[in-house]
C-alpha cells in the first residue's frame, strides 16, 4: 500500500519523459519469409526512422536497412505496406525521395523506379510479388501539383529485379488499396473506393482476370466497407466484410456465391488509415486464425475446419498482425494491459509463446501501473436523445504515493485520432506519465469509434463536434458523479481529429473543462476541406457536411468563430512538416487566444509531420504539457526531473 501523501498531479515517478522515449520503437509491418521474420520498428531515438528487423531460424536479429535508410511510404499520407520480402530480397519505399528500392541480402538498395519529375511525386506502397517472383503489383500514387486534384492513384506492375517503367494496371477510381495476385499468376484482385467514402465507409472489391481483362465486382458498394483481400491456394478469395454491421470474414469462389466464414457480433479487423492491414490468415490445413475485439478488447481466435471457434487464452489485449509462420504456428505482434508490444510466436495446440521481439524492460513494478478499466456510460446524440458510450478508464497508479484524504484526483480526457479509429487497451507509457503522477485518464471512445459495429460508428457521420463532444463531456461528469476525479479539475486533450475535439469542448461557455491541450488540431473546418491532402478532403462531407454547401453548419462547429467562448487555458503543440492537418490551424487558434488575453502556451516542432517521432520532441511535449497543468491546476513539479517549465502567456 502507498505510504506517502502528496497532492495529485505531483507524485514523482520512473514513468519520465526520458523514459517513455528511451530504446522505445513502434512495431508495425510483420512478414514470414521461409524460416525467418521480418517485421518493422519506429525508432524515436533514430530521428524517427523506420527500421527493418530479420529474426533468422538460429534466432539471431540484424537490422536490414543501411544508415540513412526509412522504409516508410508517404501515399494517402499516412502511409503503411511500405516493404515486403521474397526469398531473402527486400523491397521498400524510401521516405526521402519515395521511390521503391530492391536490396538483396549483403547488397545495397538499388531503385527500381525511375526518379520522378519532381521530388517525392510518385509514392509506392503495399506490393505484392507474382508467383514466379517477376513482376510486382504495387500502388502508385502520382503527385501532378500541389493540389489534391493532382493527385492519381492506381496499381501499377513493376519488374521485381530490374529498373523498369511502371505499367499502369488500373486507374480511373480515386483510390486503389490491396493489390494481391493470384497462387497461378492469372488474376489480381485490388479494393478501390471514391470520394467522398472513405474506406470504412463503401468500398469495392473486384478481380481481374490478366488474360482477357474480364472483371468481376466480387463484393461490396453503398453501404459496405470491404477490405483485406487474400487469395488461398486452392484459388479461393477471402475478405473481410461489414455487411451485416460488423466486419466480419468471408470466402468467394470464381462462379460461387459468397460463403460467410466468421460470422458474429464482434470486429476483426479495424479502421483503414494505414494500408497493409494482417487481420487474419488461413492456414495450410484450413484453419483461420483471426483476431477478434470486442468492447475494445482483442483476442486471438481460431477457426477450425468444421466451422467451430476458440479463443486462444494469451495475455494480449491488442493485436496489430498475424502472419503463418509454419505448421500450427502463427506470428504476431501483439501486447497487453500491462505489456507495450512485441513480436511473438504462437503455438495454436498448446497456446505457448515464443517471444521474437520483447517488449521493454521498462524495470518498473505492476503495481505503478494502471490497468484500464471498460466502462459504458450515458450520453445523448445531438437532438438529446440518449445513447451509451464507451471509454476506457485508468485511476491513478503508485506504489508509493497517494492523494490526500478528501482529495480527487484530476482527469485528463483523451480524445483518439481519427476521428474514425479506436482508444486500445495496450500499455502506452506516455499515458502511464500521467496515471503515475496522480492524474486519472479517461480514453474515450465516443461515438463514430471502430470496434462497436457499423451502427455505432456511423454515429458520428454528420456529427463530428458533437456526438464526440458530448461524449467525452458524459464521460467526465458521469466519473465525477460517481467520486472517482475531481470534477473542477477536469482536462481535456487531443491529437489530430482528437485536437479539433478539444477545441470544440472549450469552445462553450458552459465547459465542464479547467484546461485543454492541443495536439496538431482542427480549428477551422472550412480551412481543413480547403487545405489537406487527397485521402482526406472529402472526409468531411459525411461527418459534417458538403462544402461549401453546409457553410453555415462549418462555421457553427469551427472553434476558430467561436474564440469569444474560450475562457480556459490551452496549451497547442504543432509539427511544421504536418501535411495533414497544416500548421496554419493551430497558428489560427493561438492568435485568437493571444487577442483576447487568454491564458495560452505553443510550442511548434521543426521537421515533424502529423504526430511527433523525434525522441526529443516527444519528451518536450509531454513535459511541456504537464507544466501547463501544474501552472494551471496549482501542483508543484517534481523538482529532480528537470522539466523546462512552458511559457504560458496571459496567465
Amino acid at each position: 500500500m502507498p505510504t506517502n501523501e502528496r497532492p495529485y498531479g505531483s507524485w514523482p515517478t520512473p514513468i519520465t519523459s526520458e523514459q517513455v522515449v528511451a530504446a522505445s520503437v513502434r512495431l508495425s509491418g510483420l512478414a514470414v519469409d521461409g524460416a525467418d521474420i521480418v517485421w518493422s520498428e519506429g525508432r524515436p531515438a533514430d530521428a524517427g526512422r523506420t527500421q527493418l528487423v530479420r529474426r533468422s531460424e538460429d534466432g539471431t536479429t540484424a537490422d536490414l536497412l543501411p544508415a540513412g535508410r526509412d522504409a516508410r511510404t508517404a501515399v494517402h499520407e499516412y502511409g503503411g505496406a511500405a516493404w515486403w520480402v521474397r526469398d531473402g530480397i527486400v523491397w521498400f519505399s524510401d521516405w526521402a525521395d519515395q521511390r521503391l528500392y530492391r536490396m538483396a541480402p549483403g547488397a545495397a538498395p538499388e531503385p527500381l523506379t525511375p526518379e520522378p519529375v519532381s521530388p517525392r511525386a510518385d509514392r509506392y506502397a503495399e506490393g505484392d510479388v507474382s508467383p514466379d517472383g517477376t513482376w510486382i503489383a504495387c500502388i502508385r500514387e502520382h503527385h501532378a501539383g500541389s493540389s489534391a486534384l493532382d493527385v492519381r492513384n492506381e496499381i501499377v506492375r513493376i519488374a521485381a529485379h530490374t529498373p523498369s517503367e511502371p505499367e499502369v494496371l488500373v486507374t480511373g477510381p480515386d483510390f486503389v488499396a490491396s493489390p494481391r495476385i493470384s497462387p497461378d499468376g492469372r488474376s489480381l484482385a485490388w479494393v478501390q473506393w471514391d470520394h467522398p467514402s472513405m474506406p470504412w465507409d463503401d468500398t469495392q472489391l473486384l478481380v481481374r482476370d490478366l488474360r482477357t481483362g474480364e472483371e468481376t465486382v466480387v463484393a461490396g458498394g453503398h453501404g459496405e466497407s470491404v477490405f483485406e483481400p487474400r487469395w488461398n491456394e486452392d484459388g479461393s478469395l477471402w475478405f473481410i466484410s461489414d455487411r451485416t454491421d460488423w466486419w466480419n470474414l468471408y470466402r468467394w469462389v470464381p462462379g460461387a456465391d459468397i460463403q460467410p466464414v466468421v460470422r458474429e457480433e464482434a470486429e476483426i479487423g479495424s479502421v483503414g488509415f494505414g494500408l497493409g492491414s494482417a487481420y487474419y490468415t488461413v492456414l495450410a490445413d484450413a484453419r483461420v486464425v483471426f483476431v477478434r475485439r470486442r468492447s475494445g478488447f482483442d483476442a486471438l481466435v481460431v477457426r477450425e475446419p468444421d466451422g467451430s471457434l476458440a479463443e486462444l487464452d494469451l495475455p494480449f489485449s491488442v493485436i496489430t498482425a498475424v502472419q503463418p509462420a509454419g505448421p500450427g504456428t502463427v506470428a504476431v505482434i501483439a501486447g497487453g494491459p500491462v505489456a507495450e508490444p512485441g513480436v511473438y510466436l504462437v503455438d495454436l495446440a498448446a497456446g505457448a509463446l515464443e517471444v521474437l521481439r520483447p517488449p521493454r524492460d521498462l524495470g518498473i513494478g505492476p503495481s505503478m501501473l494502471s490497468v484500464p478499466e471498460p466502462v459504458s456510460f450515458p450520453s445523448a446524440d445531438g437532438a438529446g436523445l440518449p445513447r451509451t458510450a464507451h471509454a476506457l478508464f485508468y485511476p491513478p497508479a503508485h506504489e508509493q504515493y497517494h492523494g490526500p484524504e478528501g482529495e480527487l484526483p484530476p482527469l485528463i480526457v483523451v480524445i483518439h485520432g481519427g476521428p474514425t479509429s479506436a482508444a486500445v487497451p495496450v500499455l502506452n507509457l506516455a499515458l502511464q506519465y500521467w496515471t503515475s503522477r496522480g492524474f486519472a485518464v479517461v480514453d474515450v471512445n465516443y461515438g463514430g469509434s471502430t470496434g462497436y459495429g457499423r451502427a455505432y460508428r456511423e454515429q458520428l457521420l454528420g456529427e463530428w463536434g458533437v456526438i464526440d463532444v458530448a461524449d467525452c463531456i458524459a464521460a467526465a461528469q458521469w466519473l465525477a458523479e460517481r467520486g472517482r476525479v475531481d470534477r473542477n479539475r477536469l482536462c481535456i486533450r487531443g491529437g489530430s481529429a482528437g485536437g479539433y475535439t478539444t477545441l470544440a469542448a472549450l469552445a462553450r461557455e458552459d465547459t465542464p473543462f479547467a484546461a485543454g491541450a492541443d495536439l496538431f488540431g482542427v480549428a477551422d473546418l472550412a480551412a481543413l476541406a480547403a487545405d489537406t491532402h487527397k485521402f482526406e478532403s472529402r472526409y468531411l462531407d459525411r461527418l459534417v457536411g458538403p462544402y461549401p454547401q453546409a457553410r453555415k453548419v462549418y462555421e457553427e462547429r469551427s472553434p476558430i468563430h467561436h474564440v469569444d467562448r474560450f475562457h480556459r487555458p490551452l496549451i497547442v503543440l504543432q509539427g511544421s512538416e504536418d501535411e495533414i492537418v497544416p500548421p496554419n490551424q493551430s497558428e489560427l487558434i493561438v492568435e485568437a487566444l493571444r487577442k483576447r488575453g487568454l491564458p495560452v502556451a505553443y510550442l511548434l516542432f521543426d521537421g515533424e509531420q502529423h504526430g511527433f517521432r523525434r525522441a526529443e520532441n516527444i519528451r518536450r511535449a509531454l513535459d511541456a504539457e504537464l507544466s501547463f497543468y501544474a501552472q494551471v491546476l496549482g501542483f508543484e513539479l517534481p523538482a529532480d526531473e528537470g522539466i523546462e517549465p512552458v511559457v504560458v502567456e496571459n496567465l
